[in-house]
C-alpha cells in the first residue's frame, strides 16, 4: 500500500465547509416547472447527473462514487426519473415524501436522520413535506465515476417544452429562453415509449422499506473499532449499505445488493476520538451533527480540519488519519469506495495499548479479547493489525 502525506493546504481542499456550497439552479430540465423552481443542486465530488454546463463541482476528482444534495423548501419537488447507477438518499433536514413506479404511483415518508437506497432502472421523484415552513436538504451518493445521466418521465420532458427546456442527444440542457434555438426532434433525447415503461420492475412499498435505515433503526456497535476500549476513544459504528470498516464480526449491514461503494454512521461522543489509522479506500464523511476535527499523517508534520455540521470531507485513499468530537456528540456518514469488506491499519502505539486493555484483532480481522486467542491466533491478527 502506498501512504499519502497531506499538506495543510490539500487537507483544506478536500473539505466542503458549509459555505463553500456553490447551488444550481438550472441543474435539470424541470427547473421552471411551477412547484419545482425552486430546487437549488450542489455536486460536491464529482459531476452526479447534473445536465448543466454551469454546475459547479468543489472536488471534481474520480472517486468511485459522486457526492451532492438537494436543496428545497416545504413543497417543492423534485420529478420523476431514473438511474442507471445507485443512488443513495442520506436525509440531513427534513421529512420527504419519495414516490416511485411507472407514473410514481407509491408513495413513502422517511425524516432525518434516515438513509434510503433507491433501485436502479425505476422512475423515482420526491418532496419536502417537513412541518416547518423552512428548507430541507437530502445528500446523494451516486453509484461510479460515470453514472451514464438520467431519464425523465416522458411527461415531465412535454411539460418542459411548454417551457423551452430541451434536452440535447447528449442529456445537456438546452433553453430557448438564453438564445439557442428548439432543436429539431432528430436532435432531441427522445422519451421512453409506454412500453418500454411498462417493461421496468415494479417494488412495493413493504420492499422499498427494507432499503431504508431510519436513525431509530440503526444498529450502533461499540466494537467495531479496535481502539473503542482505550479511555478516551470509543467511536461507534452502524452499518447501513454494504460491507464498510467496521471490526465487528456481530454486525450486519441491513442492504447488502452491489453499489459500488459502502455507506456505514459513525458516532464519537464529545471530546473522545478514534484513533491514527489508515484505510487504502477513498473515504468521505458527511457531518451530520455537531463538528469533527480530521487530523492527518502519521510521519512528518500533522495536519487539521475542522468540519461544521453539514460538511463534506474527502479522505484520500493510504491517507493516515484520527478523529475527534470537537462540539458535543458527533455523527456523520462514512461512504467508501467498494462493495468488498474493507480492512483498516492501526498505529503501532494504538495496537500496543489495545493489547493492554485486552484487546486484538483475530486473524478475520475482527474485535477479539485478546487473552483467550491462542498465540498462533495472536500473531496471525497481528498481521492484520499492521500495515504492509
Amino acid at each position: 500500500m502506498q501512504y499519502v502525506t497531506l499538506t495543510q493546504e490539500e487537507a483544506r481542499r478536500r473539505l466542503v465547509l458549509p459555505e463553500d456550497r456553490v447551488s444550481c439552479s438550472v441543474a435539470f430540465i424541470d427547473c421552471k416547472l411551477p412547484g419545482s423552481h425552486l430546487k437549488q443542486n450542489y455536486s460536491f465530488i464529482g459531476p452526479g447527473v447534473t445536465q448543466s454546463a454551469s454546475q459547479v463541482v468543489n472536488i471534481p476528482e474520480a472517486h468511485g462514487f459522486n457526492i451532492g444534495a438537494a436543496a428545497m423548501p416545504k413543497g417543492v419537488t423534485n420529478n420523476l426519473h431514473l438511474h442507471f447507477t445507485a443512488e443513495v438518499f442520506l436525509i440531513h433536514e427534513g421529512s420527504w415524501r419519495f414516490r416511485w413506479g411507472a407514473n410514481g404511483e407509491h408513495e413513502a415518508e422517511f425524516s432525518a436522520p434516515a438513509i434510503l437506497s433507491i433501485p436502479t432502472w425505476i422512475f423515482r421523484g420526491f418532496t419536502n413535506v417537513s412541518p416547518q415552513d423552512t428548507s430541507g436538504m437530502v445528500f446523494t451518493v451516486l453509484g461510479g465515476d460515470n453514472t451514464g445521466g438520467i431519464i425523465w418521465h416522458p411527461s415531465i420532458l412535454d411539460a418542459a417544452s411548454e417551457y423551452g427546456l430541451y434536452l440535447s442527444r447528449d442529456n445537456m440542457l438546452i433553453d430557448v429562453e438564453t438564445g439557442a434555438p428548439v432543436p429539431a426532434e432528430s436532435e432531441r433525447l427522445q422519451p421512453l415509449a409506454p412500453e418500454q415503461i411498462a417493461a421496468l420492475r415494479d417494488y412495493s412499498v413493504e420492499e422499498m422499506s427494507r432499503r431504508a435505515v431510519t436513525g431509530e433503526q440503526r444498529q450502533w456497535s461499540r466494537d467495531g473499532l479496535l481502539d473503542a476500549v482505550l479511555p478516551g476513544h470509543g467511536g461507534e459504528i452502524a452499518p447501513v449499505i454494504g460491507f464498510g470498516i467496521s471490526q465487528d464480526r456481530n454486525s450486519a449491514p441491513a442492504i447488502v445488493n452491489p453499489h459500488g461503494f459502502s455507506v456505514e454512521w459513525l458516532r464519537i461522543q464529545d471530546g473522545c476520538q478514534v484513533g491514527l489509522h489508515c484505510c487504502p479506500e477513498t473515504q468521505v464523511l458527511m457531518v451530520f451533527k455537531g463538528s469533527l476535527e480530521v487530523t492527518y499523517n502519521r510521519q512528518g508534520e500533522e495536519v487539521s480540519i475542522v468540519a461544521t455540521e453539514g460538511s463534506v470531507i474527502s479522505v484520500p485513499g493510504g491517507s493516515w488519519r484520527r478523529y475527534r468530537a470537537t462540539d458535543g456528540v458527533m455523527e456523520a456518514t462514512l461512504t467508501t469506495k467498494g462493495d468488498q469488506r474493507k480492512r483498516l491499519y492501526w498505529d503501532k502505539a494504538v495496537i500496543e495499548r489495545a493489547r493492554e486493555n485486552d484487546r486484538c484483532l483475530d486473524p478475520d480481522g475482527y474485535v477479539a479479547v485478546a487473552s483467550i486467542l491462542p498465540a498462533t491466533a495472536r500473531r496471525a491478527g497481528l498481521k492484520i493489525e499492521q500495515p504492509v
